[in-house]
C-alpha cells in the first residue's frame, strides 16, 4: 500500500506539481478550467497544487519524513491564494485548509505522534492557512450565516453573476467548524470560528420535526430546497461533524446534536432489516428513493466512532456486497431494481475508511481479507504516472483523472488497515484529534 501511494504523489509531482490535479492517462497537471462555469473542476483547482497539499500529511502517516519535508518546503515555495479563482468554500476548506493545518501541526511538533517536527519550521502554513480562511470568510456574509457555495479567492465576491445560485447543502454549510475552530484556536482570530459555528447552528436549527436536516438550502433566506434527506451526498459530513466536533472541541452543544440526529437516522432512513440507508422525506420519513449511495459508505465508520459497533456491521455488509461485484462501488446504485443507477467510482475513500475503523474496534480478520481485496483492485487502476478512476464500474472504461482524496484518504485508511504498529493506533496523545472529513489529522491544543 505504501508503494501504492508513492506512485500516485510521485506521478502527481514528476507530471503535475504545481498544478492542482494530475490527469493519470494523459500524466499532465490540470488547474482551473477557463469556463468559470465548470464546477466540477473549478470549484477545487484554483492554482495552489491542491493535490500536494491535500496529501502531505499521508507521507507523515507512513513515515516518509524526506519526502515531507520536501513537500512542506514546495508548499512554502510556491502556493500563493492570491488567485482569480471561484472555488467551492466546502472542498476547499477540508482539503486545502485542513490539509495546511494538519501539515503545520506535524512539522511545528504539535502533532508529535508521527514525529515529523521539522527544527527549520516557523509558522509559513499556518500564514498560508489564515490567508486562505481570510479570503473563504466573504463567503458567509449572508442574512443567514449559512455560506454561498463558491467565493472568488482574489476578488472575495461570492458571485460573477446575480443569477448564479445561492444554493448550498447541509453537509457544504454544517462541515466547516473542524477546520475553521482550530484555525481560530491556532491563530487567535475568533472569526473563522464564529462564522462555522454560526453555519452549523443555522442548518440545525433548521432541522425538520423528524429530527433530520435536508439537503439543498438557500444560503440567502435559510429555506430548504427539496423535500428528501439520507446520510448520503449533500448531507454526510454535517453529521460527521456533529460527533468529531465533540471530540475535538469537547462542546456538549454538539454531542446533542450527534445524539438526536443519530437516532432519528436510526428510527427514519436504517431500514427495517438494518442493512440499508435510504433516502426520505424529510418531514414524514417516508422513502423516496431506492438506492445505495456510494458517499454514505462511511456512515458504518462513523457508527463505530460512537460505539455503535452492531449496525455498523450490519450497514458496511452492504458495501462490501457492492465491491465484491464490481471491484469498485458505483456512485449509485438502485437495490429495488438491481441495477446501477450511476455507474462511474471516482476513487472514493468512503468504504476505505469504515473497513479500516472497523478492523481496529474488532479485530475480525474479515476486513483484513476485503482490505486485500481492495487493495488489488484498486492496483488495477494503476497507471504510468499515478491512478484513474472509473467511468463505468461494468465495463472498466477509466476516466483521465486522480481525486487527490485518492492520496488524502483511500490509500491513507487502506495504509492503516494494514499497518498494525501505526503510532496512530495508541491513544498516547495529550490533546484530543480527530481524522477530519478528508482524513486530515487535526489536534486541538
Amino acid at each position: 500500500t505504501r508503494d501504492l501511494l508513492l506512485h500516485g504523489f510521485d506521478g502527481y509531482m514528476d507530471f503535475a506539481f504545481p498544478h492542482d490535479e494530475l490527469s493519470p492517462l494523459t500524466c499532465v497537471g490540470r488547474s482551473k478550467d477557463p469556463d468559470v462555469l465548470n464546477h466540477g473542476i473549478n470549484d477545487i483547482c484554483g492554482g495552489f497544487s491542491m493535490t500536494l497539499i491535500d496529501s502531505i500529511d499521508s507521507l507523515a502517516v507512513i513515515g516518509d519524513r524526506e519526502r515531507f519535508e520536501t513537500g512542506v518546503r514546495n508548499v512554502i515555495a510556491v502556493v500563493d491564494f492570491d488567485q482569480d479563482s471561484k472555488v467551492q468554500v466546502f472542498e476547499v476548506s477540508i482539503r486545502v485548509l485542513g490539509g495546511l493545518l494538519s501539515a503545520h501541526q506535524l512539522a511545528s511538533g504539535e502533532i508529535a505522534l508521527l514525529d515529523m517536527r521539522l527544527d527549520w519550521y516557523s509558522g509559513e502554513l499556518l500564514d498560508l492557512a489564515i490567508d486562505l480562511g481570510s479570503r473563504l470568510l466573504h463567503a458567509f456574509d449572508t442574512p443567514t450565516g449559512l455560506p454561498r457555495p463558491r467565493v472568488n479567492l482574489q476578488s472575495g465576491t461570492a458571485q460573477f453573476a446575480p443569477s448564479e445560485t445561492n444554493e448550498t447543502c447541509a453537509a457544504g454549510a454544517g462541515s466547516l467548524i473542524l477546520e475553521f475552530a482550530l484555525l481560530s484556536r491556532l491563530s487567535g482570530i475568533p472569526a473563522f470560528e464564529a462564522a462555522a459555528r454560526k453555519a452549523f447552528q443555522a442548518v440545525w436549527s433548521r432541522r425538520l420535526d423528524l429530527g433530520l436536516v435536508g439537503s439543498a438550502i438557500d444560503s440567502q433566506t435559510g429555506q430548504w430546497l427539496n423535500s428528501y434527506t439520507s446520510v448520503g451526498a449533500s448531507v454526510d459530513s454535517f453529521y460527521e461533524y456533529a460527533l468529531k466536533a465533540w471530540i475535538l472541541l469537547g462542546d456538549d452543544y454538539y454531542l446533542d446534536v450527534w445524539q438526536i440526529s443519530s437516532q432519528a437516522i436510526q428510527d427514519h432512513i436504517v431500514d427495517d432489516s438494518g442493512f440499508l440507508l435510504r433516502t426520505v422525506h424529510v418531514q414524514n420519513g417516508f422513502p423516496l428513493a431506492g438506492h445505495v449511495d456510494s458517499l454514505s459508505a462511511f456512515y458504518p465508520g462513523l457508527l463505530v466512532l460512537a460505539g455503535e459497533l452492531e449496525q455498523a456491521v450490519k450497514l458496511h455488509f452492504t458495501y462490501a456486497a457492492l465491491w465484491k461485484r464490481y471491484r469498485a462501488i458505483p456512485e449509485r446504485y438502485d437495490y429495488v431494481n438491481k441495477a446501477i443507477s450511476l455507474p462511474f467510482y471516482p476513487l472514493r475513500p468512503e468504504f476505505v475508511e469504515s473497513t479500516y475503523l472497523l478492523y481496529r474496534a474488532t479485530k475480525d480478520p474479515y476486513y483484513l481479507d476485503l482490505g486485500r481485496q481492495i487493495l488489488h483492485d484498486l492496483k488495477a487502476l494503476k497507471t504510468e504516472c499515478g491512478f484513474a478512476g472509473l467511468g463505468d464500474v461494468t465495463t472498466g472504461r477509466l476516466e483521465n483523472r486522480m481525486e487527490s482524496f485518492m492520496l488524502s484518504e483511500t490509500l491513507k485508511y487502506l495504509f492503516l488497515l494494514f499497518d498494525d504498529r501505526n503510532p496512530l493506533h495508541g491513544n498516547r496523545m495529550r490533546d484530543p484529534w480527530v481524522l477530519s472529513t478528508e482524513g486530515h489529522m487535526l489536534s486541538m491544543p
